[in-house]
C-alpha cells in the first residue's frame, strides 16, 4: 500500500493530532479493517488471541469491558455464533452491532455494574474481555498505574463472574502485571501468558495478558 507522506486540509490541527491522523491513514490495519468491515484495528488483535489460544467458542457466553468502537464485540459475534451471547458495556454511546447486546454505562461505577448483573440475570460469563485503557498522560509510571487499576477491577469482576474453565483477557503494559495480581492469577486460572500481538503497533508498550481454565 502506497505511504500517504501529507495531509491537506484546510481545518487547523495541532502537530500530535496531525501525527496522529497520518499514522492512521498510513496504518495497514486501519486500512484492513475498512476492508473487512471491522470498527477498528483492535479486531485484529482479538483475532490474534483467538488463533493462538481459541478461548471463543460456539455458544460462549462473552462480556467485553470497554468495547466501543466495537471491534471486540464483531470478532465475538462470530466465534461464538448463533448460539452464544455476546455483551458489550462502554461510558461511551455505541452505535448497535447486530447480535450483541450494549449497555451504556460506566464500568467504575457501581451503577454500572449492576446494570451489567441485571443483564446477565444470574447466569456466568465463559470469557470476560477488557481492551480498556486509560488516555495517556505520557509518564510510564503514571499510565502504567492507571491501566493497572483498569486491569485490577475487571480482573475482579472476572473472578465473581466467570464459569469454571472460563478465560480472561486484559490489556497490559510491556512489563506485564504487578507481582502480586500475576501472583493471584496464577492461582485462580490454570494457565496465564502474556501475548503482543502483531496487530499491535510495535513501538507500542501494550500487551495482553490471558489467563486461562478458571478453577472457580
Amino acid at each position: 500500500m502506497a505511504e500517504i507522506k501529507s495531509l491537506k486540509s484546510k481545518k487547523k490541527r495541532t502537530e500530535s493530532s496531525r501525527r496522529w491522523l497520518i499514522r492512521q491513514l498510513n496504518d495497514p490495519f486501519v486500512q484492513k479493517a475498512a476492508k473487512d468491515g471491522y470498527r477498528s484495528r483492535a479486531a485484529y488483535k482479538l483475532i490474534e488471541v483467538q488463533e493462538k489460544f481459541k478461548l471463543l467458542k460456539s455458544g460462549s457466553l462473552v462480556v467485553d469491558l470497554g468495547c466501543t468502537p466495537g471491534g471486540w464485540l464483531q470478532v465475538s459475534r462470530k466465534y461464538v455464533g448463533k448460539a452464544g451471547k455476546v455483551i458489550g458495556l462502554d461510558i461511551n454511546f455505541m452505535e448497535p452491532i447486530p447480535g450483541a447486546e450494549f449497555i451504556q454505562a460506566d464500568f467504575l461505577t457501581e451503577e454500572g455494574l449492576l446494570k451489567l448483573q441485571d443483564v446477565l440475570d444470574g447466569r456466568k460469563c465463559d470469557i470476560v474481555l477488557s481492551d480498556m485503557a486509560a488516555p495517556s498522560c505520557g509518564m510510564p509510571k503514571v499510565d502504567h498505574l492507571r491501566i493497572m487499576n483498569l486491569l485490577e477491577i475487571a480482573y475482579e469482576f472476572a473472578l465473581n463472574h466467570l464459569n469454571e474453565g472460563g478465560c480472561f483477557v486484559a490489556k497490559v503494559l510491556k512489563g506485564g502485571t504487578e507481582q502480586e495480581l500475576l501472583k493471584d492469577m496464577k492461582k485462580s486460572f490454570k494457565i496465564v501468558e502474556h501475548f503482543k500481538p502483531k496487530s499491535s503497533r510495535q513501538d507500542s508498550a501494550e500487551q495482553y495478558v490471558v489467563a486461562m481454565d478458571f478453577r472457580g
